[in-house]
């Protein structure tokens, strides 16, 4: 079903990135990372306001695989 989008502002895209605007069956990132951050630590906005008194990230992980990439033929939106 289409949308209506507003204003975006897209400040920068990485390198396995995927930016679609619109309607999209399947979107298929070709890499996976793991990221460890604290509270309020991917705030997005124009005027964010975190208060955070006390925060620990954990960071143990005993898993030998979190994301199994699986190709996609190379099809990065379907």
């Amino acid at each position: 079903m289409p949308a209506i989008v507003g204003n975006i502002t897209i400040l920068s895209v990485g390198p396995s990135s995927i930016v679609h605007i619109g309607d999209a069956i399947q979107l298929a990132p070709q890499s996976t990372s793991k990221t460890f951050a604290g509270a309020g630590s991917f705030n997005t906005g124009d005027a964010v306001q975190t208060y955070n008194a006390v925060s620990s990230t954990n960071t143990y992980d005993a898993d030998i695989a979190d994301t199994n990439a699986v190709s996609a033929n190379g099809a990065g939106v379907l």
